[in-house]
C-alpha cells in the first residue's frame, strides 16, 4: 500500500476539519498535514521534509491567496512539478481558467456532501501526477 502526503492549505477551520474527517475515512495510509494560510503552506513546501504527493489550495485566503500561492510553487524550480489541485467554492469558468493557465493540475470546487469529499480525495492521489496533463476535459473534477 502506497503512503500518500497530502498538504491542505484552507483558512476556515470547518473546511479543514472536514476535509481531515474524509481523510480519516479513507482506507489508504494518508499522511494529512494543514495549513490555515498560504504563508504556512510555502514555508513547509520550501523546507522539507515531508514533501507532499499533492497539494489541496484553497483561493479565498487572507495573506497570500491561493492564485499567489500557485505562481510561487510554479515559478520554483525544484518545486514546480508538485501537484496542486484547488479546492476552492468557486466554480467560476473564469476563475477555474486562470487557475489552469497559472499550473494548476486539477479544479475541484468543494463538494457539501461527505461522500464527494472522500471522491473528489480518492480520485487526487489516485492519479498519476507524473503521466496527468491537464486539458479542458479533465481539469475540472466532477464528483
Amino acid at each position: 500500500m502506497t503512503n500518500y502526503t497530502i498538504f491542505y492549505a484552507d483558512d476556515d477551520e470547518d473546511d479543514l476539519s472536514i476535509f481531515a474527517d474524509a481523510v480519516e475515512s479513507i482506507n489508504q495510509k494518508i499522511t494529512l498535514q494543514t495549513y490555515t494560510g498560504g504563508e504556512k503552506l510555502l514555508d513547509a513546501i520550501f523546507n522539507p521534509p515531508p514533501t507532499p504527493h499533492v497539494v489541496f489550495l484553497d483561493l479565498n485566503m487572507p495573506g497570500k491567496n491561493g492564485f499567489e500561492v500557485l505562481e510561487e510553487i510554479r515559478s520554483s524550480e525544484d518545486k514546480k512539478d508538485i501537484p496542486v489541485v484547488i479546492y476552492s467554492t468557486s466554480s467560476e469558468p473564469s476563475i477555474i481558467e486562470k487557475c489552469r493557465n497559472l499550473g494548476a493540475n486539477c479544479f475541484i470546487t468543494k463538494p457539501v456532501l461527505m461522500s464527494d469529499i472522500i471522491k473528489s480525495i480518492e480520485h487526487a492521489i489516485s492519479i498519476n501526477w507524473k503521466q496527468f496533463v491537464p486539458n479542458k476535459s479533465n481539469f475540472v473534477f466532477k464528483y
